[in-house]
Parts: C-alpha cells; structure tokens; sequence
C-alpha cells in the first residue's frame, strides 16, 4: 500500500467493520474498490493527497476500461464513503469526494414468480417432503420460510433455534448493519418448519455426531483432538434451524444451489437465486394491499426509497395483465 493512502484505507475498513458493524461481505466490497484506487493513486506519481481530480481520473480510467454502469456507480460511492470519512476524522482538510458524480446504475426490475409458479414450486417441494427424508423436509421449510418472511439468505442460515416463536409464528433475524427484527411466517411455513424441526433436524444433527464419534473420515479421533473435533462439528450446529447433510449449519452457498436449481425450469428472467423468492414475497404483499411501510418494516430496509422498487414491479406486472387481457390495450 502507498504510504500515503494505504493507512487511511486500512482505518476506513476498521470503522466499517467494528463502528459501523458492516458485513463482511460490505467490507470485501470496499476493500476491493479502495484497493483499485490506491493502485491507481500509486501509479499516478504526482498523486500526494485524495483529491477530486484524482478520484475523476480513477473513475474515468475504469470507464475507459469498460467497467459496467453499476460498478462505476459503486466505486464511486466507496470513495464518497472514505473521503468523507477522511474529513470528519480530521485526517482531511476537505471533503474531496464531496462533488463527484458516476453514471447511475440502470436498475432492473428483480425477478419474481408469479402466485402460480409460486404455489407449484411449493407443492412440489411438499410432496417431496412427505416422504419424511430429513433434507427434503429441510428443503421444504427453507423455502417455504424464505418466501413466507421474504429472508435474506444470510439472514435464513444464521437463525438458531431460540429465534423461533412457534407458537407466535414469529422468527428473529439478524440483518444488515446487525439490525434485529422479529419477522412473522404463515400456517404453511409453520408446518414444514414443525414436520423439519421434529423429524427432519434430528437425523442431520445425529450425522454430526456420528462424525465426531468416527473422527469424521471413518477412524477415532485421537484422545488429544476429540474434544476440539466435537467442538468444531457438533457446535457448529446444535444451535443452527436449517442443517447441512453433514450435520453443521448449513452455508449460503448450499441454499443458493438449491433454490437456483428449483427457479430452473420457472419462467421468468433475471438471477435465480434466494433473493428471487424475497422479491417475490414483497410483490405479492404490495399485490395484495399490505402499505409500503409495513413491507419496508417487513423486510428490514433503512430506507423506503428501496422497498419502492416492488411498486414499479407491481406497476409492470398490472400493465402486462392490461396487455393481455385487455381487449383495446
């Protein structure tokens, strides 16, 4: 790192992580951003302080690189974010980022199912299930409580057995900023989580111990490591909801192959994944009459400008049923 820059940007991502308790996710994305513009700063050998102008000439330099729309947009931010970070913490006279300006993002519509995709993907994820084997009664509940309480993926991965209210039919998450919020779920999400939690949960949990027990690769742990190798296995998911085959808690990754899988052969364009069934959920809650403040306290937004995008969905959505259905459309 530059001398000049380099502490500054390790500061600013020590004040994201721990003031600010950004994901470490959020953190990798400004680390990243801010790693290319000290690069940049580097290669720049007149460059002796964070200015406007160099922050133009770095953006400018990834436009001509091609970058996309939306990662200039974001680069950009990140080093509004530091640079008005530098000034408030005194270790700038000015705000140097202050007036620079990016393309804006084009915004895409998300992707959501419609309420009979939605009830197909279901039925089948139940009729699965009925069978009792432990990871399709996991996979049932996990899908029918990302849709029912419009999750985050990280947010379905990280919640524990206490964050369940069954009898309220509530669940408490952890979201962005480590913000808490205690999200309802309906009857059939209840159900598939009741059927997991009782008969499913259980015989993963067990594999875990198994594992343990046969020192994961089918020999005993030597006496100086079995406590540090249950510790390891059995720990990381004894408080866990959801379960990987192995019997730890299960990883985004496994949830996002998962739900890709099933949005496969589900009309509609845009990403398959997780966030789909979440989009999904918003929509059909607008749809259905819910308040926009009620949906942005429903899925966790700080700000109502973001939740607003499932009204431009529910518009579009309205004027393609106008269009079909509509005989002077």
């Amino acid at each position: 790192m530059s001398s000049w820059l380099g502490a500054s940007v390790e500061g600013y991502l020590a004040h994201l992580r721990d003031e600010r308790r950004y994901s470490a996710h959020t953190v990798a994305a400004y680390a990243a951003d801010l790693g290319d513009l000290e690069r940049f700063a580097e290669a720049a050998s007149d460059a002796e302080e964070l200015d406007l102008a160099l922050l133009r000439d770095w953006l400018w330099d990834a436009d001509q690189r091609g970058l996309a729309r939306a990662t200039l947009a974001r680069r950009a931010a990140s080093a509004r974010g530091f640079a008005a970070w530098l000034a408030t913490s005194g270790r700038s006279t000015s705000d140097a980022g202050a007036r620079l300006r990016a393309p804006k993002a084009q915004r895409t519509l998300p992707r959501v199912l419609t309420r009979d995709s939605a009830d197909g993907l279901l039925a089948g994820l139940e009729a699965a299930a009925a069978s009792g084997e432990a990871v399709a009664l996991r996979d049932h509940a996990i899908v029918e409580l990302l849709y029912a309480a419009a999750l985050r993926v990280s947010e379905l991965v990280g919640i524990d057995v206490d964050d369940l209210d069954r009898s309220s039919r509530t669940v408490r998450v952890l979201g962005k900023g480590a913000k808490e919020r205690v999200v309802p779920y309906g009857a059939p999400a209840a159900r598939a989580l009741d059927r997991y939690l009782e008969l499913g949960r259980p015989v993963l949990l067990a594999r875990a111990g198994a594992r343990v027990e046969g020192g994961g690769d089918g020999r005993a742990p030597r006496a100086a490591d079995a406590t540090g190798a249950a510790r390891r296995t059995i720990g990381s998911g004894d408080h866990a909801v959801f379960l990987g085959a192995r019997g730890a808690r299960i990883n985004v990754r496994t949830v996002h192959r998962l739900v890709s899988g099933l949005l496969e052969d589900v009309p509609g364009g845009g990403p398959a994944g997780p966030h789909a069934l979440r989009h999904t959920a918003a929509t059909h809650l607008l749809d259905g009459g819910a308040e926009l403040r009620a949906v942005q306290e429903f899925l966790g937004h700080a700000s109502l400008g973001t939740t607003q995008i499932y009204t431009h969905v529910s518009a579009e959505r309205l004027k393609q049923s106008y269009r079909t259905a509509h005989p002077r459309a």
